[in-house]
């Protein structure tokens, strides 16, 4: 059978189909919750009315769940107002957006604001996400839009500028111009994203980097800093990537708590600069560093007072040094590394990069799922569940260089949507992945099973298993095949998950899946002269006077037959009229013949993959005894199938598989039939497989 399809597969294609055609891309960014701004604001305008988003709404909802919550002291007497009653004349940008314009409020969101500060340096890419035409002139109407990057398309999302306000100001982020509100409009939209407000709380840099721009981020531990990481620094500032850094923590009592030269631990802090300067006869390289709190600066060398700028010539020292209390300060790139924990630096893609920018990735972008029981499968400590993990293929073709072998690529895996289920006591997974190399001959697009993991060793896998948004590592590999295996750490922790592979030189990639076939023997349907005599003895008893049996009927047989453990339930009513000839759900003579030694076959497979003879199967023993039964079916489809046919606790029993099976065989049957008229592909839907 070439394509079997759940109903769902049609959307899917649309989907495809839609993203083919632009849809997503930056310049064509998805309606988030189908909100189109121009055709609301035009509304607007005509009615003469401002903009109230239904959507996300001014209610408790909307702030938080817990310390956001509606018992909460810190929302107790929030006002929503709109800018225009906060103050006389706002202004939504106010002689460019800066980095001044982002301060922290009651919301532990500095991950996102050192991104937004970030973003400011960037006049291209603010304006991705920060569209021009906006403003309390002509054409407002109480509603505001700005465009996100989410799990690899861009997404619009529009509010209404009705804001948190408490004790007559902003309860979030606001401008140190205190007119100015685009950056406490664009925490709104991004909160709206999210859920709610509390949702922004606590969070890696690189995640609002990636959201901001589509990039993909790598780390750098500061302990183990590369010899040219202030090389790497300065080419990420050249080429317009963003740079955030922090200083861990080592146990809650630290979170944000002040060093004696004033840096903030738990803190997310942006990187905006660097610069080399000549101080006492020799250069020194600088590093500039912004708090997104707006204020609390580094006090050590280098700082907006200290005496080292005595010493630098006065033009320099008039291009650089800062002597207000903004958030912004200068330090040595020998204190930074000393000072601060990590450094991460989001790389922008080539829809992201100027026009005259050589450096472009090759890329691919791959959705994926790990679902309890079929695709959920833990890292490489279950190797009885690892290999029904997601698969994906890369073939490197191109070495870096000429007369070598080695070719560099980057995997970033990124697990979607778990700040939305903050509100069900969800948090992030521990992600990670691993890569093996295959050999060409051994492979054509198969999703690989389990013999193979246990008999071949990683060639790579990401640095660690990590309970953050995204885990990305670099790798240089010899030219050849790899199969890349995200995983949850722990089995059947569900999850959607983006799968992003960017390499130097061009690289093919593929999801690595079953064609849904089946391979079945020969079914002989003898006429019932054919059929030995004891068997027709056996058939007359067990019939009765109508010669013909009955659902349940089959059930009583089968049950003194088949051991206790086996024993078939009244599922298999519903199956029993696929082998009917007049749909009448009895069966005949030469029926049950054919019945019974499919049951007989079934029985032998059962029994085989029944390891500890409980009774059940787990699921990924199920798949291996559907495939060991004939049949080969796509990772979509067994998902579906586990779904309908095990239990709560994902075991199968024997009447679950049989019936399984019976409508599986009765589908590609009915498949054949129909494609012996046809030329060409045929969808069939699975109604007949997951009927109830």
């Amino acid at each position: 059978m070439e394509q079997v399809y759940a109903s769902g597969m049609a959307a899917k294609l649309r989907s495809q189909w839609d993203r083919d055609e632009g849809l997503g891309q930056n310049h064509n960014a998805v309606k988030f919750q189908g909100q189109d701004f121009e055709s609301l604001r035009a509304r607007c305008l005509q009615s003469r009315s401002l903009f109230e988003d239904s959507l996300f709404p001014c209610a408790s909802s909307s702030l938080g769940f817990n310390e956001l919550g509606p018992r909460s002291s810190k929302t107790q007497g929030v006002r929503w107002m709109r800018p225009t009653e906060i103050c006389t004349r706002p202004q939504f940008i106010v002689d460019g957006a800066t980095r001044t314009d982002i301060c922290q409020g009651a919301l532990g969101d500095c991950w996102l604001l050192a991104a937004i500060a970030s973003l400011t340096l960037n006049d291209n890419l603010l304006h991705r996400v920060v569209p021009h035409g906006q403003d309390f002139g002509g054409q407002y109407a109480g509603i505001f839009h700005f465009q996100f990057w989410q799990y690899g398309e861009w997404v619009e999302v529009v509010i209404d500028d009705r804001l948190p306000v408490k004790d007559g100001k902003l309860l979030f982020v606001h401008s140190a111009e205190g007119g100015e509100f685009w950056s406490a409009l664009l925490e709104k939209a991004y909160a709206k994203l999210h859920g709610c407000y509390e949702a922004l709380s606590g969070g890696s840099t690189s995640e609002g980097f990636e959201d901001f721009t589509g990039g993909v981020t790598e780390m750098y531990e500061l302990r183990k800093a590369p010899s040219d990481l202030y090389s790497i620094i300065s080419r990420a500032v050249e080429r317009g990537s963003l740079l955030g850094c922090s200083i861990d923590i080592t146990g809650s009592q630290d979170m944000e708590a002040v060093t004696f030269k004033k840096l903030v631990k738990g803190h997310a802090y942006s990187v905006t600069g660097v610069d080399e300067v000549v101080y006492r006869g020799n250069m020194t390289k600088l590093v500039r560093i912004r708090n997104p709190w707006g204020e609390i600066e580094w006090t050590g060398a280098w700082s907006d007072n200290s005496r080292e700028w005595e010493s630098v010539d006065r033009s320099v020292r008039g291009r650089l040094q800062n002597r207000s209390e903004d958030g912004e300060f200068w330090m040595s790139f020998s204190d930074f590394l000393r000072e601060f924990t990590r450094l991460e630096i989001c790389n922008l893609t080539a829809d992201a990069l100027e026009a005259n920018q050589q450096k472009k990735w090759s890329s691919a972008v791959y959705q994926g799922e790990w679902r309890r029981g079929s695709t959920a499968g833990g890292c490489r400590n279950f190797p009885a569940t690892f290999w029904i993990n997601p698969q994906f293929k890369i073939d490197l073709q191109h070495p870096d260089t000429a007369g070598q072998s080695d070719c560099s690529f980057l995997v970033a895996l990124m697990q979607k949507d778990r700040r939305k289920k903050r509100k069900e006591g969800k948090d992030m997974e521990t992600i990670g992945f691993a890569i093996y190399e295959v050999l060409r001959c051994n492979i054509s697009g198969i999703h690989l099973k389990r013999d193979f993991f246990l008999t071949h060793g990683s060639s790579a896998r990401s640095e660690l298993f990590i309970n953050l948004r995204e885990v990305s590592s670099r790798f240089q590999l010899p030219a050849g095949e790899y199969i890349i295996v995200p995983s949850t750490f722990e089995p059947q922790k569900e999850g959607d998950f983006v799968l992003r592979v960017f390499s130097e030189k061009p690289a093919n990639s593929e999801e690595l899946d079953d064609d849904v076939t089946a391979e079945l023997p020969a079914e002989s349907q003898l006429d019932e002269s054919q059929i030995d005599a004891g068997f027709k003895s056996l058939f007359r008893q067990l019939a009765g006077e109508d010669m013909e049996i009955s659902a349940t009927e089959l059930q009583t047989i089968l049950n003194r037959i088949i051991s206790k453990r086996e024993c078939l339930g009244i599922e298999l009513e519903h199956s029993i009229v696929l082998y009917t000839t007049d749909g009448s759900g009895k069966l005949g003579l030469a029926e049950f013949h054919v019945l019974w030694e499919k049951i007989k076959r079934y029985l032998t497979v059962f029994r085989q993959f029944d390891l500890d003879k409980s009774g059940t199967m787990s699921s990924y023993e199920m798949r291996m005894a559907l495939e060991a039964a004939g049949f080969k079916l796509k990772n979509h489809l067994f998902q579906l199938i586990i779904l309908r046919y095990t239990e709560a606790d994902l075991t199968v029993d024997f009447d679950n598989f049989v019936t399984c099976l019976v409508r599986l065989e009765t589908m590609f049957s009915e498949y054949s039939q129909i494609k012996s008229h046809f030329i060409g592909h045929i969808h069939m839907a699975i109604r007949c497989l997951m009927r109830v």
